[in-house]
Order: structure tokens, then C-alpha cells, then sequence
């Protein structure tokens, strides 16, 4: 049974930083792309931050244009966590952000529950 656990969301100022983590269970972690993706209220659930497998990929990472240069994903295979730091928030940056591992070759795609990031003053 997989699971992905997210943590780190919470209210943050414009220009503060956070650091979302991602635990995930029941999967060989390191052979899996790991993906950050957020939905804003009444909008679709966009792509953040991916980053394929170190092992059958080569740990290409992609970002959001408008993320590029603030937030950095990475992960830690020994600990089965993906990371995601978010530095320079932004006001629009509010939304649910939700964790997500694939293995494309077999059509596997699991998801988080998603964590809250509020961007305010």
C-alpha cells in the first residue's frame, strides 16, 4: 500500500520561505519521479516542481516558470523524502500543494493529501 505524507504548509508573509516535505511508504523510492504540484482555489491543480529518478532517469529536474529561481525540489532516497524550498513567496503562491510519485513504464501515479500554504500579510 503506498502512501505519501506531506507536512510543512502553514501562513507565511510575501518574501518569507518555507520548506515542504514528503514522506512517502510502500514503494522503492528511489526508482520513482517525484513531483510537486498546487491547485488554487477555482483553479486546475498545476505542475510546481518535478524531478525524475536518479536511478532510471538521471534526476532531470523542471520547474514552473513562474517558481524558477525560488523554489528547489530534492529529495533524500535514504529517507524515502522529497523536499520542496520555497524562498521569495509570493501572495499568489497560495494554494494546496499536493505530493506526487510516478512510474510512467508501469502507469503508476499516486498523490498526497495535500498541505495548505497561505501567503499573507
Amino acid at each position: 500500500q503506498v502512501q505519501l505524507v506531506e507536512s510543512g504548509g502553514g501562513l507565511v508573509q510575501p518574501g518569507g520561505s518555507l520548506r515542504l516535505s514528503c514522506v512517502a511508504s510502500g514503494i522503492i523510492f528511489s526508482r520513482w519521479d517525484i513531483g510537486w504540484y498546487r491547485q488554487a482555489p477555482g483553479k486546475q491543480r498545476e505542475m510546481v516542481a518535478t524531478a525524475t529518478s536518479d536511478i532510471t532517469s538521471g534526476g532531470t529536474t523542471n520547474y514552473a516558470d513562474s517558481v524558477k529561481g525560488r523554489f528547489t525540489i530534492s529529495r533524500d532516497n535514504a529517507k524515502n523524502t522529497v523536499h520542496l524550498q520555497m524562498n521569495s513567496l509570493k501572495p499568489e503562491d497560495t494554494a494546496v500543494y499536493f505530493c506526487n510519485v510516478k512510474r510512467s513504464v508501469f502507469s503508476l501515479d499516486y498523490w498526497g493529501q495535500g498541505t495548505q500554504v497561505t501567503v499573507s500579510s
